[in-house]
């Protein structure tokens, strides 16, 4: 066996990495999730449904004329993806959006979307919160996704101007009204007459990724689609 290959044998035995999901050891071969674990994830497989029949995309007709609306997961609470989210967005492990991403992006490019997109834009945070929290959980699912699609990303395409407040606890109306003024588009060149992809964690209402879809359009996007690694029942 390589010595390269018994290093990191020695190595996994006396700092044993885990499963972010479930906290067992992980063997040769898995990259963050154990394969039981990978395989239980509950996938939405939505990529793989015409556009009538996307739950997802029926958030928003009437609304804005989003190309393409994409979920990897469904949110559980208490569930795998809860506990994925907090790892990626709480204990710093931009590894999970990362891996998530580009497992997502090779299942989008096998559907047939490897050439949908001209650019990835993450959801931005503030500045202040950026700073904070040292990245962005978005940004890193964004990397991920361009790396399975063969498509650009950049992290700062869009910028929230200013601060909100939690949307956690807030009605859908609420969370509207907390995001509608809050982004704008860095540079309106880089955007014009592109096929956006917008990307963020979780999708609950819809609210912060229309509101970012909606200044992209206003700046001359020719299409805007969205993703996001979790998606919540409403």
């Amino acid at each position: 066996m390589p010595f390269p290959t018994l290093l990191a044998d020695f190595v996994g035995l006396v700092f044993p990495q885990v499963c972010l999901a479930c906290q067992d050891p992980l063997t040769r071969g898995e990259d963050h999730l154990c394969t039981p674990c990978r395989a239980q994830l509950p996938y939405t497989d939505y990529h793989r449904l015409p556009a009538e029949d996307n739950p997802l995309a029926r958030r928003f007709w009437g609304k804005l004329p989003i190309e393409h609306a994409f979920s990897y997961l469904r949110f559980q609470k208490h569930g795998r993806v809860q506990h994925l989210l907090h790892q990626l967005k709480y204990r710093g492990q931009q590894d999970v959006g990362r891996v998530l991403g580009r497992w997502y992006g090779q299942e989008l490019a096998e559907a047939g979307f490897s050439t949908a997109f001209d650019l990835i834009l993450p959801v931005p945070l503030h500045a202040r919160k950026l700073a904070q929290r040292g990245y962005n959980q978005a940004d890193s699912f964004a990397q991920g996704l361009a790396t399975g699609l063969g498509c650009p990303w950049q992290a700062d395409g869009l910028r929230r101007i200013t601060g909100t407040e939690s949307q956690t606890r807030k009605n859908r109306l609420e969370r509207w009204q907390n995001v509608a003024e809050v982004f704008e588009v860095a540079q309106p060149v880089l955007v014009a007459s592109r096929r956006i992809l917008v990307v963020d964690d979780v999708l609950t209402t819809g609210a912060t990724l229309e509101a970012c879809a909606a200044v992209l359009l206003a700046a001359g996007a020719a299409t805007v689609s969205i993703a996001t690694i979790a998606t919540a029942d409403r």
